[in-house]
C-alpha cells in the first residue's frame, strides 16, 4: 500500500514539475540562471578537461583580474583555449571574483590569451556568466569601454574557430567582450540582453518593482534569441535546470563543443572569418 502511494506521489510530482518547467516566464528563467547551485565557468572547464587545464594569469600590463579566467586545456586529444567570466560560491569568493564583473584588465587578459591561441592554431571556447562588466569609476578611468570594443573588433579577425556558450547571465558589454564567435550557444535557462531586467525597470519606472514586465519586454530568453537569429542553438538542460545534474550538462556541452569544432574545422580560416563577420553584420535593422 505504502509503495503504491509513494509511486503515485512520485508520478504526480514529476507531472507537476513538467507543467511548471515547461511554461516558465522570462523572469523565472532569469532567476534560474542565477541559481547558486548552477555550475560556473571553472566547473565546466575542470569537468571537460579533467586534470589537463592550465590557468594563465595577467594582462601583462596592470594586474590579473579574478573575474575573468582563462587557460589551456584538452578535451580528449584536442587542445582548447578556454576563457570565461567566473562567479564565486560564497560571500568571500564572490568578493574575490568581483561577482563575475570583469575590469578592463580582464578583457585585456582574455584578448591576450585569444591572440596566443590564434598564433598557435588552438580553437577558442568562451563561457559567459556575468551580470555585466564592472561599472565602477576606476574601471571607466582605465578604459572599460575601449577594452570591450577592442575585444569585439579583434575577435572578428581571429582565424581559429571560436565557440561561445552562455551558461548563466549574459548581460550587456560584459558578455559581448568575449561573445563574438562562429557558433553561439545558450543553455536552456539563461538570458542574454543589453541590460538586466532590474536595471531596465529602474530606468523606465524608477523602481525595481517592474522587473518581471521588463524581462518580458526585453525578449532575453534563449527562444527569443534563436528566433531573432542572435544565437545558433539552445542547449537543453537536465530536467529542472543545470543545477539538478552537473554531470549531464557537462556531457551535453562537451558533445556540442566537439561536434561544432568538427564542422568549423572543415572551413578555411578565411571563410570562417567571413561568415563570422556576416553573422554580426546581419544582426538588427539599419536605415541609411
Amino acid at each position: 500500500m505504502l509503495l503504491r502511494l509513494a509511486s503515485k506521489f512520485r508520478r504526480n510530482l514529476k507531472k507537476k514539475k513538467k507543467e511548471i518547467y515547461g511554461n516558465l516566464s522570462a523572469w523565472q528563467r532569469v532567476q534560474l540562471s542565477r541559481h547558486p547551485s548552477r555550475p560556473y565557468t571553472l566547473d565546466y572547464i575542470k569537468a571537460l578537461c579533467q586534470d589537463s587545464f592550465l590557468e594563465m594569469h595577467g594582462d601583462r600590463n596592470v594586474l590579473d583580474d579574478k573575474a575573468m579566467i582563462g587557460g589551456l586545456g584538452k578535451i580528449e586529444d584536442q587542445s582548447f583555449m578556454f576563457v570565461g567570466t567566473q562567479k564565486g560560491y560564497n560571500t568571500k569568493t564572490r568578493q574575490y571574483r568581483n561577482f563575475g564583473m570583469a575590469n578592463p584588465e580582464g578583457y585585456r587578459k582574455a584578448l591576450r590569451l585569444m591572440k596566443s591561441a590564434d598564433k598557435f592554431g588552438i580553437p577558442i571556447v568562451t563561457f559567459i556568466d556575468t551580470p555585466g562588466a564592472f561599472p565602477g569609476m576606476e574601471a571607466e578611468e582605465r578604459g572599460q569601454g575601449e577594452a570591450i570594443a577592442r575585444n569585439i573588433f579583434e575577435m572578428m579577425s581571429i582565424s581559429v574557430p571560436i565557440i561561445v556558450v552562455i551558461i548563466g547571465e549574459g548581460a550587456s558589454g560584459g558578455a559581448l567582450g568575449i561573445g563574438v564567435g562562429d557558433k553561439i550557444f545558450m543553455l536552456e535557462n539563461t538570458w542574454y540582453s543589453v541590460i538586466s531586467p532590474e536595471s531596465c525597470s529602474s530606468i523606465l519606472w524608477r523602481s525595481w518593482e517592474y522587473k518581471e514586465t521588463a524581462a518580458e519586454a526585453l525578449k532575453l530568453t534563449p527562444k527569443h534569441m534563436l528566433k531573432l537569429k542572435l544565437i545558433d542553438k539552445i542547449i537543453k538542460e537536465p530536467f529542472g535546470g543545470a543545477h539538478y545534474d552537473h554531470n549531464e550538462i557537462f556531457q551535453t556541452v562537451r558533445k556540442e563543443l566537439m561536434l561544432s569544432l568538427k564542422k568549423l574545422e572543415k572551413l578555411s580560416s578565411k571563410k570562417r572569418i567571413e561568415q563570422r563577420r556576416d553573422k554580426f553584420i546581419k544582426m538588427g535593422n539599419y536605415k541609411g
